[in-house]
């Protein structure tokens, strides 16, 4: 009986693999022992056995690399332009294979060679060869020409935005910033859907003033020649809050929302950013547009207990503190009160009442009666209830009851566990224990508060940590270390003048104590707070003129804040923004400083 064609062809070809196999195996191993010559530098060994293997059809594509890498090494110039045309012959649609060709050219020292070539094979590039051009192009660092290909592309389909993010992406590696913008302005420009991929670019890649200056002025140009394209504007939204220009990027948000009458919600958004990096004019002017704009709006609440909330914070840090602005902020919530009621959506303004008859006005009973009815508020938020619990365990450590504060401390710590209200308790609690000189029991609480997921906790946990390790670590006597923590509760019960003279009493108390730098910073702040801000200057000098001491950056940028906001010296304070830029890029005030800088520098007005 015959046998079948289809299973005689497969003896056939199982018989020819098995001939084969030992011929292949030995090619294998030819090939794995040239790359071994080739890895240890014996070049002339690999090239005796690469030269051999090369014309195989089924080894060429994991010869052809390496022997062309060896022929360059030993500067034979000639063999590898022969190699690589051959190859140029025989694979004629492959185009990395005339870059390869340049390349040779450009080793053996024939730059104009190497140009003529690639420009000639820029020229004759088609459509469907751009991209592995370029990407030979980027693989043998020839970036320039790589930007070529990805232009010819362009040019070829007559599509101005074609191979954008390919360009982007060049760009960014390359660090060509005025290319990036450009390309990326454009991406955004062909689909506004792009507005986040171009924001986390422009964000890697763009690290200095004069790149920012030149995103700026670009998009200032765009926005102006696209009025309806809001992405632009957005992207401009964005920019300012990199720069933390708070103001600028609120000009921009209220006029996105002119036009598209949206509902004030980036308006919202640009508010609360704005308080939360105390730029409270920024944030009362735009909870000051949402209440005029949209009066019937959803947010028109929220904005109405924010403005009042915003110019607190104003009121606060504007020093000496005015008590007639507080006595009309104190009417203001009474009338928000009286306007929306007594319930759970207004526990927060009964806490910020509290605060400020406490802390200002020196009725602790009137505050502490407001607490009780917002912690006793049926259905109010347990967050709510939280911090007005907190509020309260300050003033009961304002009145010098402190074992009544650490209990509520305690309790939220207790029903808010890992949460950053806990983590707040917790801190205060530590805060606590440090005004009390139980500094083993506060590091207790700090070393865990280190690890919080709040950053701003944990930095206040680190700070004051280290200010304990610092002044304790190298001195078996906490003597002035206790000391000082006990003044730094009499600041805050606002008993300044007591705290300014005892911390005077410890500079001649203990003569160049490390703590020195502590206690002169501290004097500035309670000068400050007290508007004596000639004296506050002087101390902070004291502190500015010691560089390596840790609160040189602090007391350097308040010194300029000092000239700018109360002494109203503005080329003081310019000069020493300058220098603080200068001294200190590492610190966290730099971008604020920068920003502060150019404002006073008169850097170019803000599109509205």
């Amino acid at each position: 009986m015959p046998i079948p064609a289809h299973i005689l062809s497969r003896l056939l070809l199982m018989l020819t693999l098995l001939l084969l196999a030992p011929a292949a195996m030995a090619q294998n191993q030819e090939l794995a022992l040239a790359r071994e010559y080739f890895s240890k530098g014996e070049y002339q060994k690999a090239e005796a056995i690469y030269s051999k293997l090369i014309d195989d059809q089924r080894l060429f594509q994991a010869v052809y690399p390496d022997y062309l890498k060896t022929l360059l090494a030993q500067n034979n110039y000639k063999e590898a332009e022969r190699l690589v045309k051959k190859t140029v012959k025989r694979y004629p649609g492959q185009v990395n294979y005339n870059i390869d060709l340049g390349m040779v050219y450009h080793a053996a020292g024939d730059k104009s060679g190497a140009e003529k070539h690639f420009d000639k094979l820029i020229a004759q590039l088609k459509a469907e060869e751009v991209i592995a051009a370029a990407s030979a192009f980027i693989q043998h660092e020839q970036f320039d020409y790589a930007e070529k290909a990805y232009l010819r592309g362009r040019e070829l389909s007559k599509n101005p935005y074609e191979h954008n993010r390919f360009l982007i992406a060049l760009y960014t590696y390359r660090q060509k910033h005025e290319n990036l913008i450009g390309e990326a302005l454009n991406l955004l420009q062909e689909n506004e859907s792009e507005l986040i991929y171009v924001q986390n670019m422009l964000q890697n890649s763009l690290q200095d003033e004069k790149a920012f200056d030149a995103l700026e002025k670009e998009l200032i140009t765009r926005v102006q020649q696209n009025p309806d394209l809001l992405a632009y504007n957005e992207l401009l939204i964005w920019l300012y809050i990199q720069r933390r220009d708070f103001y600028s990027a609120l000009l921009q948000a209220r006029s996105v929302d002119k036009r598209t009458r949206s509902g004030g919600t980036r308006v919202m958004e640009l508010g609360a950013i704005s308080a939360r990096n105390q730029d409270y004019q920024g944030a009362i002017e735009a909870y000051e547009y949402i209440i005029k704009e949209y009066p019937d709006g959803p947010y028109y609440l929220i904005a109405r207990q924010r403005l009042i909330h915003a110019r607190e914070e104003q009121v606060e840090n504007t020093f000496p503190v005015d008590l007639d602005q507080i006595r009309v902020l104190i009417s203001d919530y009474e009338a928000l009160l009286s306007e929306v009621g007594r319930n759970a959506q207004t526990v927060e303004v009964l806490q910020h009442m509290a605060n400020l008859y406490a802390f200002h006005l020196d009725d602790k009973d009137k505050a502490i009666a407001l607490l009780h009815e917002a912690i006793g508020m049926p259905r109010a938020k347990p967050d709510f209830v939280a911090e007005s619990k907190l509020t309260l365990g300050d003033i009961y450590l304002l009145k010098g009851e402190p074992w009544e504060s650490t209990l509520l401390y305690s309790q939220v710590e207790k029903s808010h566990k890992e949460t950053p209200i806990g983590h707040e308790a917790k801190l205060r609690n530590a805060r606590l224990n440090y005004y009390k000189g139980d500094f083993e029991l506060a590091q207790a609480h700090l070393d865990i508060l280190k690890l919080a997921t709040s950053r701003e906790i944990a930095n206040d946990a680190m700070d004051l940590s280290l200010l304990i390790t610092d002044n304790t670590g190298l001195d078996t006597s906490t003597t002035a270390m206790e000391e000082y923590a006990a003044i730094e509760l009499l600041i805050f019960q606002n008993k300044l003048n007591e705290a300014q003279t005892r911390l005077d009493g410890m500079l001649q108390k203990f003569p160049g104590h490390s703590l020195t730098d502590e206690i002169y910073f501290r004097k500035a702040t309670i000068y400050e707070r007290t508007g004596e801000f000639d004296k506050a200057i002087a101390s902070l000098e004291k502190v500015v003129n010691v560089p390596t001491d840790i609160l040189s950056d602090d007391a350097l940028f308040k010194m300029a804040y000092i000239y700018e906001e109360n002494l109203k010296d503005t080329a003081k304070a310019q000069e020493l923004y300058n220098e603080f830029l200068v001294k200190h890029k590492g610190s966290i005030f730099v971008a604020e400083a920068r920003k502060r800088f150019r404002k006073l520098r008169g850097d170019g007005p803000v599109l509205n």
